[in-house]
């Protein structure tokens, strides 16, 4: 039984290289349901367990940021959230780990790129270096193009853009040394098209677009793999302008395949592929997650 046990035990994350997709189980075809359920159990580990990784997420304490960081620590990660706002911080923070989840949180004004480069040397002294990064905060100003003010502008593009483009600059060298590595930038529809006043928020998302690509170039030839997710609609804390309008939320919720807004929770199974072995061959995208939204 020992011998059998052995043969269906899958590697860890932190070891190295993954189990080849056509790698046959011997007691799958031997044995019964018991084994098929563990190699299948092993199977999906290796594909999608993040367990020894060590993620950061800036935007974590609310909305997406913080369902994709919720749903990152449940697949195993050690995870550190990123943001304004302490108190929020720390609700989420024990909202993650009230499910025995490894969780921490850092404070910082993330368009201040000298506390920002600060604040990442601190949340990688909380559990290691980032193996991890998802961008995810961002701030959402968007009165008419003529009415918006370069302070306006300036703080946008340093939140939106910089922000991520340092925190890249700081741990994804770092993934690329270690030879594995996953960054998820968060865009937008505003992305790849204009769409409500878009001014300087759908510059700074087109900008990520751009962004995504670029660090993908860099570093996918040594391990690390860069994508981005454009959400549809999402009712969360950036949007709370759009969201108090219960006619204009009918509407956009009208314009999907699905019939409905998003939801935080919409993006925990697409951030754990994408943080995951599972994306190997996956780099450089624009992944929507908008229920269709952008393909009517």
């Amino acid at each position: 039984m020992d011998t059998v046990e052995r043969k269906i035990s899958a590697p860890t994350l932190s070891s190295p290289g993954t189990r080849r997709l056509t790698e046959p189980y011997p007691c799958a075809r031997r044995l019964g349901a018991s084994c098929r359920l563990a190699a299948v159990n092993a199977h999906l580990d290796t594909l999608f367990s993040l367990s020894g990784r060590t993620a950061l997420v800036t935007g974590g304490s609310s909305g997406i940021g913080l369902g994709i960081a919720d749903a990152l620590a449940r697949a195993g990660a050690q995870v550190v959230l990123m943001a304004r706002t302490e108190e929020r911080l720390r609700d989420a923070a024990e909202r993650i780990a009230a499910d025995g989840c490894s969780v921490d949180w850092v404070s910082v004004d993330l368009s201040d790129r000298t506390a920002l480069l600060a604040a990442a040397d601190e949340a990688a002294r909380r559990f290691g270096e980032a193996d991890i990064l998802v961008n995810c905060a961002g701030v959402n100003l968007r009165p008419p193009l003529e009415d918006l003010t370069e302070a306006d502008w300036d703080r946008t593009l340093a939140t939106n853009l910089t922000a991520p483009f340092l925190l890249g600059q700081r741990f994804g060298p770092g993934m690329a040394r270690r030879g594995w590595g996953r960054i998820i930038n968060i865009a937008s529809q505003q992305s790849v098209r204009a769409f409500g006043n878009s001014g300087g928020y759908g510059a700074s998302k087109a900008g990520i677009a751009g962004l995504t690509r670029s660090q993908a170039e860099a570093w996918s030839p040594r391990g690390v793999r860069v994508n981005a997710i454009v959400p549809g609609f999402v009712v969360t804390p950036l949007t709370k302008d759009v969201s108090s309008d219960p006619d204009l939320l009918a509407a956009l919720a009208g314009r999907t395949m699905v019939g409905r807004n998003g939801d935080p929770a919409d993006f925990a199974g697409v951030a754990v592929f994408l943080a995951g072995n599972a994306s190997e061959y996956v780099t450089g995208q624009l992944l929507f997650v908008d229920g269709g939204f952008s393909a009517t």
